[in-house]
């Protein structure tokens, strides 16, 4: 992930530091969490099953829908720093303007602020910390 970050900083001409990254807006965050969260999902099921596309898809989608993301992070909520708990605030209490089709508001917020915590952790190259969060989450499926 460092690696493909990298070579994009390079393509770009851009790099972030750790406090433009904490200034964005958090749906910003939540934005690349989510397509993030979702290869780190497709990963681990692709690692661990030899099963079809479909199937593989139906699994996928019991870890990102928005009330799974919510559950999962109130297993690991205590878990998280304090930083990192400001983070998930900021991403729940951002105001999207969208309504989620299946979940209910409260769930799909905490989603957010999920997908934000792990879009800070990508953009500020906290690897490390994210895969210690993705294996709190794959341990309890």
């Amino acid at each position: 992930m460092v690696k493909c970050l990298d070579q994009l900083k390079k393509i770009t001409g851009n790099a972030l530091d750790e406090s433009q990254v904490r200034m964005m807006n958090p749906l910003v965050l939540a934005y690349i969490g989510d397509t993030i969260y979702d290869l780190l999902v497709r990963t681990y099921l692709i690692l661990n099953n030899r099963v079809s596309v479909h199937n593989l898809h139906n699994q996928a989608v019991n870890f990102v829908k928005a009330g799974a993301q919510a559950h999962t992070l109130e297993e690991i909520f205590e878990k998280l720093t304090d930083e990192e708990k400001n983070i998930v605030r900021r991403g729940r209490n951002a105001k999207s303007g969208t309504v989620p089709k299946n979940a209910d508001i409260g769930e799909y917020r905490y989603a957010t602020g999920f997908e934000a915590l792990l879009g800070y952790l990508y953009l500020t190259e906290q690897v490390d910390r994210l895969m210690e969060i993705g294996q709190w989450i794959f341990e309890e499926k």
